[in-house]
Order: structure tokens, then C-alpha cells, then sequence
């Protein structure tokens, strides 16, 4: 029973105009994409722009350029053992593999320098150079690189070295977790997009209030009242 009618068909036009706008948002409308896709590629691309650490990384691991150290751990099949075996090789390291198990031996400054030029590689969208380094794809590389350090972490925290297992975290996350994460983002500065970044503020906002406007105006038209 309509006990408001003008509040009620109010609330009603906003709630059809308001699911209107939200078809139209989920629509592939911009080179394929909705407005959700356009939005999160383009918040992603601002971010990238502000979240390049790797220069600072490398400043911080740089003591331990000649600090030899040994760890070992698992991985998760024999397959990413030997291909992560691979990474350290190449930088010198020295590998020992048994099915799924690595046991590595080496400058881990050196070590931490490799990683870091292959996550700087990737975070320029590099992924061919990368890839023709070790001989498979280059995102792979990076999740491999992530994986071992979880265990290099594990190994060094085990044999109280504290100090090692901090910057090898430090390299994981500042660096190959990053350029995994935004690998293929082309970055943009927040000042080259203000238009549409403060748009899209105040029309999240807007659209907010004009659902709880609508809700609000429709529950009055059927006599009802928010009350304490």
C-alpha cells in the first residue's frame, strides 16, 4: 500500500535510473571494457608510478654484498626446483638439487643484486629479456624467485640469521612481489589524470547517496519512518 505517492514514485525513479547507470557501468563501452576494468587499470597505472623501490631496495641490501651464506628449502615440485636451480646459477651461486629440495651456497649480496635486476626488468614490462635469460616466461621467473625466497627466509630465520632473513624479506616484497603484481601496467602520474580521478571520486560519492536516497524515499512512500 502506497501510503506517499510522490516520495514513493521519487524514490522509484531513482532507483530505475540508478540500475540504469549501473547496466551502463558493467557495459564493455571503453575499447572493450566496462567501468570497473577502466577504473582499476587506471588506479593501478597511477600507483605504479608512486610504488618503484627497487633503487632503494638495492641501497639496503648492498652490505651484504660478500656476507656467504647457505639455505635450504622446498619447493613445490621437482619441475620449479630445477628451473629455479636456474636462477641462482646464474648468479653465481651454488646449487645443490635433490627432487624438490634446494641447498644454495653463495654471496648472498650477489644474489640479492640478480633478483633485483630481474624484478627491475619485469616492473619496465621486460618480460622478453627476462625470459630469454633463463629460458622461460618471465612472470614465472619472478613467482619462482618469490617462492625461494619464502624459503631462504625460513632457512635463515632457522639458523638465527635474523639480519639476512630481514633484507631477503625486504627483496620479496619491495621488489619481486611489485613487479610481479604489476607487470604489463603501463604507469601514469595522478597529475596527468586529475580530471578523471576527481570525477571518479565525486561520482562514487553521488552514486552512494543517490542509492541511499532512493531506498529512502521508497520506504516513506510505503509510510514508513526511521526512527531512534
Amino acid at each position: 500500500m502506497i501510503a506517499h505517492k510522490k516520495e514513493f514514485y521519487g524514490g522509484l525513479g531513482l532507483m530505475v535510473a540508478f540500475f540504469v547507470v549501473l547496466v551502463i557501468f558493467f557495459s564493455p563501452i571503453y575499447h572493450g571494457k566496462n567501468g570497473l576494468d577502466f577504473l582499476d587499470n587506471l588506479y593501478n597505472s597511477i600507483s605504479k608510478g608512486s610504488a618503484y623501490y627497487i633503487p632503494e631496495v638495492k641501497e639496503k641490501v648492498m652490505p651484504f654484498k660478500g656476507k656467504v651464506v647457505s639455505a635450504s628449502f622446498t619447493m613445490d615440485n621437482a619441475d620449479q626446483a630445477s628451473k629455479t636451480a636456474l636462477l641462482f646459477k646464474a648468479a653465481g651461486v651454488k646449487v645443490g638439487l635433490k627432487d624438490s629440495t634446494l641447498q644454495i651456497t653463495g654471496d648472498l649480496g650477489v644474489a640479492f643484486l640478480a633478483t633485483l635486476e630481474d624484478a627491475d626488468a619485469m616492473y619496465a614490462n621486460n618480460g622478453e629479456k627476462v625470459a630469454g635469460k633463463y629460458g622461460y616466461d618471465g612472470r614465472h621467473v619472478l613467482y619462482n624467485w618469490w617462492k625461494a625466497y619464502k624459503g631462504m627466509i625460513a632457512s635463515f630465520k632457522d639458523n638465527k640469521l635474523f639480519k639476512e632473513a630481514d633484507a631477503a624479506d625486504l627483496v620479496a616484497k619491495k621488489a619481486v612481489e611489485t613487479s610481479y603484481n604489476y607487470f604489463n601496467i603501463e604507469p601514469q602520474k595522478i597529475g596527468d589524470r586529475i580530471g578523471i580521478v576527481i570525477f571518479s571520486l565525486v561520482f562514487y560519492v553521488v552514486y552512494t547517496v543517490w542509492y541511499g536516497f532512493g531506498i529512502m524515499f521508497l520506504f516513506e512512500g510505503w509510510g514508513m519512518k526511521i526512527g531512534h
